[in-house]
């Protein structure tokens, strides 16, 4: 049993079944609020804390999985390319769109880690938190954060923005899906692009290509922070 437990199928199985039940609750709920993201999180989580199960072995697996992000994320410039008219023509408002959000970002953070109170370090951490993963641990590292702690912001950030876009969007009335793809991408990276491709191809194309967009602008106004 131990051998299984620390045996890279180990993670990858429970991953997906995890993911499998989130994507089953989410078509039966029928709401956003039922993201197989969090779901999955939840379930794996409430799993080897039940069965004593060391994050290390489950980790084996689990960075195999992680391993196909860089991927998974390169999939995304199809459906960028199949839109490559519209992006051409709000190119700019769409670079603009994707400046204010990284930059609210960056300013809100730094005002709320002084507002709290807490230390350079920190707020290094934080402050990425609204790129994809790659970007932001690159940022952090350069400005003195901690490492884990960038990961586990983006990762809520993601989760964040996957669950609560659809919501936030009728809300406030958003009905334009460029707007809408260029919002998501910028705040939440992929984790609210996974959302947003399933809200409309022009919403996902926009979202991927806010992505790239927002952490190159991300690591240039880190600079003066």
């Amino acid at each position: 049993m131990k051998e299984f437990l620390s045996s890279p199928f180990f993670g990858i199985v429970v991953s997906i079944i995890a993911f499998r039940i989130g994507v089953l609750i989410q078509k039966i709920s029928k709401t956003p609020v039922a993201n197989p993201l969090l779901i999955s999180i939840a379930l794996i989580i409430v799993f080897i804390k039940t069965f004593n199960i060391s994050y290390e072995d489950y980790n084996v697996g689990g960075q195999i999985i992680s391993t196909m992000l860089v991927p998974a994320t390169a999939i995304l410039a199809v459906s960028i390319y199949n839109q490559a008219a519209v992006l051409k023509k709000y190119f700019i408002p769409a670079v603009a769109g994707c400046f204010v959000g990284s930059l609210t970002a960056i300013v809100s953070i730094v005002l709320m880690c002084r507002a709290f109170g807490l230390d350079e370090a920190l707020t290094a951490s934080l402050m990425p938190k609204s790129v994809t993963t790659a970007i932001a641990i690159g940022i952090s590292e350069q400005h003195g954060g901690l490492v884990p702690v960038t990961v586990a912001a983006v990762i809520v950030t993601g989760v964040f923005g996957a669950v609560f876009a659809p919501l936030l969007v009728k809300l406030f009335r958003i009905k334009d899906p460029v707007t809408t793809g260029i919002s998501i991408g910028t705040s939440s990276h992929v984790g609210g692009t996974s959302t947003a491709i399933t809200m409309g191809e022009i919403e996902g194309a926009m979202s991927s290509i806010a992505i790239g967009i927002a952490g190159l602008i991300t690591t240039f106004l880190s600079v003066f922070f």
